[in-house]
């Protein structure tokens, strides 16, 4: 497998000059050069298109396109396309992929894409009563959204159950909440959603005598959860001077913290979001609505907390799991709009939403991991220091070959600061 073309497995590949990356790629047959120069060049999104997409628009803005590398995830090879402009991020995700392989990589599993949608019923003088009517002629409301979207329908999704809640003290006195749950296949599902919930309207008006005033998806996506898991093996951890059990013990101490504390947990999670949001954007997905979900479901148990599990099996191992909602779609919206986002779903050979998740939350671990196991040893900043050194230089006005020695100095200083660039920028002329 190792030497498959199709392998994530590609050595040297940070060290291969860019056009040498790209040669690689064609040649392996992960992309074709019109494909490449969708997902790559300077001006991916052409104006037309993205004048078509968003209001008032002037331009466009890029982020830096990387390459995840080694993910195994449920037995099949693939190269990850990652937006972020964070250093280390593809590095760390990529080295931690190459240790999950050597425990047989990521298992991930993804719900099936069933979304809520919300309606809020004001004025409604009896809430109980009002409940019993809603569920007593719960199939006569889902049959009549059958045909709201028949391209669903024919693909089996479609309204799938009614739910209702009562919301016994707010701002504004009590009132109900209906949840409508509705399979959106291989889309995010937000239009789809919507449209069902706006017909869904009058009739709930008609049984409750109440008044029906928002009707919206809503992005705590709980019932289309998202989970990857993987097994470090123990010898996998150990480097330098830091034995395996020292690092495996290390990283749960480190997880045990941010499961404990929501100061820790917040920017555990947000370790755990600059894989799974690097994928949505390269994916032209809505990643502001994966965002919220996720940070609304660490909350769900009435106290904010971590996302991730780490433990010990029985043979001493790492054993990781992360679960989420996650809601992206392959059709409709900027997805199947955006030229950048196409290349970057062929890049992944992915034919369904559910495979895309799958992706995504086995990367959203392994960045996990990286942040906890840079913790838990080195420190966060060594490995993170070097490419912001390189940052560093470029701000400063370094060019070229300047770059890197302009870098090396600064890392050699332990002063990677922009002023401190500066003076040796101006020492060198």
């Amino acid at each position: 497998m190792e030497n498959d073309d199709k392998s994530s497995r590609i050595r040297g590949f940070y060290d291969l000059p860019l056009k040498k990356r790209h040669q690689l790629l064609i040649e392996r047959g992960f992309l074709s050069p019109q494909e490449l120069e969708n997902l790559c060049s300077e001006g991916n999104l052409p104006l037309e298109i993205a004048e078509n997409m968003i209001e008032n628009v002037i331009g466009t803005f890029s982020f830096p396109l990387g390459i995840g590398l080694n993910f195994r995830v449920n037995g099949r090879d693939v190269l990850v396309p990652m937006v972020v402009e964070e250093p280390s991020v593809v590095a760390g995700a990529s080295f931690m992929a190459k240790l999950a392989r050597e425990g047989g990589g990521f298992t991930a599993h993804a719900d099936d894409p069933v979304m809520i949608g919300q309606l809020q019923v004001l004025d409604v003088k009896d809430l109980q009563a009002a409940e019993e009517s809603i569920l007593n002629q719960k199939e006569q409301l889902l049959g009549s959204l059958v045909d709201v979207d028949p391209v669903l329908r024919d693909l089996g999704g479609g309204p799938k159950g009614l739910e209702t809640r009562q919301i016994p003290h707010s701002a504004i006195g009590p009132f109900l909440v209906i949840h409508l749950l509705f399979d959106v296949r291989d889309a995010m599902g937000a239009n789809a959603v919507n449209t069902a919930c706006e017909k869904l309207a009058p009739h709930l008006e008609e049984i409750t005598g109440g008044r029906v005033h928002l009707r919206i998806l809503s992005n705590l996506a709980d019932r289309r959860l998202a989970s990857a898991a993987c097994t470090i093996p123990l010898e996998s951890l150990a480097f330098g001077e830091y034995t395996g059990e020292q690092v495996r013990d290390g990283i749960i101490e480190a997880w045990a913290f941010a499961d404990a504390d929501p100061y820790r947990a917040a920017t555990h999670n947000k370790g755990i979001m600059n894989g799974v949001d690097a994928v949505l954007l390269a994916t032209a997905n809505d990643w502001r609505a994966v965002e919220a979900g996720a940070h609304a479901y660490a909350a769900r148990y009435g106290f904010y907390r971590s996302l991730s599990t780490w433990s010990r099996d029985q043979a001493g191992n790492l054993r990781g799991k992360l679960e989420l909602p996650l809601a992206v779609g392959l059709v409709g919206g900027a997805t199947r709009v955006h030229p950048g986002a196409k290349a970057a779903l062929k890049l992944m050979g992915v034919e369904s939403a559910q495979e895309l998740t799958e992706i995504i939350v086995s990367v959203g671990l392994a960045q996990n991991l990286a942040a906890l196991r840079a913790l838990a040893t080195d420190g966060i900043q060594k490995g993170h220091m070097r490419l912001h050194a390189r940052q560093v230089a470029i701000a400063a006005g370094a060019e070229g070959e300047q770059i890197n020695q302009l870098a090396d100095q600064l890392i050699l200083d332990k002063q990677v600061r922009i002023d401190h660039a500066k003076e040796i920028l101006n020492s060198w002329k």
